[in-house]
């Protein structure tokens, strides 16, 4: 028979990681979907938050982004209280799966006995001696190929107006959801600002404020949006149109007020 975990409302039963201080927060109902999809959820208004005795509900709403290259984000999630926390995209998606009650039960239960069972082991088990190794020819380590270096470029870190023209759609692949997203590959990407920034070749997602453009190659295009360093990953099992040849290390995140020239 199934266990199902009781809901509760009550603030106390949570420990809480609020985000510090700003967070990003989605510009309309398209840009929510676009992020939600990314991460790999299916889209909704509410989703479970499970903890070892309880689940509650909670609304998505924000998100963090963090690293160097601004490439990983953080959910925050609202809770019926009005309380704040922070969760990993692919720990949220797990918590929405029926057996994540049964996986938590399981880990809290075996884990300490295999640990007890390991440590007998190494205590049981005749530590090697480097008489008793046998000898090893060492072979020279092959020469690592030199990865492609995107250029050096100063990345502004606010929302900046860009001008650039579509050089085709592509397939990347979402390790969260593990399918293919399309995403509009663009070309002659420039910052324009008193002293202009030339990106060259940047990605962002086929969103559907995109799509209502009706997008072609060679189209121009102005926008507002943030630039973050990702380089653009390898589709699999994609058609030949949707494959690009060259490397593109930026990603834009979040245009709008789309001009198509």
């Amino acid at each position: 028979m199934a266990y199902t975990l009781p809901h509760v409302e009550d603030s106390a039963a949570s420990t809480y990681l609020p985000p510090k201080g700003d967070y990003e927060i989605f510009v309309d109902e398209a840009h929510y979907e676009e992020k939600i999809r990314e991460w790999g959820l299916s889209v909704k208004k509410e989703y479970w938050y499970k903890e070892r005795t309880h689940q509650r509900t909670v609304k998505i709403k924000g998100y963090e982004v963090y690293g160097k290259t601004q490439e990983h984000y953080t959910i925050v999630l609202e809770f019926e209280d009005g309380n704040l926390t922070c969760i990993h995209p692919a720990y949220l998606k797990e918590m929405q799966s029926p057996n994540f009650t049964k996986a938590a039960i399981s880990d809290s239960t075996i884990a300490p006995s295999k640990k007890r069972e390991t440590a007998s082991k190494v205590k049981a088990e005749k530590p090697t001696t480097p008489e008793s190794m046998p000898t090893v020819k060492k072979e020279q380590p092959e020469k690592k190929t030199k990865k492609e270096k995107a250029p050096k470029i100063e990345l502004p870190m606010d929302k900046v107006h860009f001008t650039a023209s579509v050089k085709q759609f592509a397939q990347t692949w979402n390790h969260f959801n593990e399918d293919n997203d399309e995403v509009v590959v663009l070309e002659n990407v420039v910052v324009q600002q008193e002293d202009p920034i030339e990106i060259g070749l940047a990605w962002c997602s086929h969103s559907k404020t995109l799509k209502k453009l009706e997008l072609e190659p060679g189209n121009i295009l102005e926008f507002d949006a943030k630039i973050v360093k990702k380089k653009l990953a390898k589709g699999k099992d994609v058609e030949e149109e949707f494959i690009i040849e060259d490397p593109v290390h930026y990603k834009i995140n979040n245009p709008s007020k789309l001009k198509k020239g």
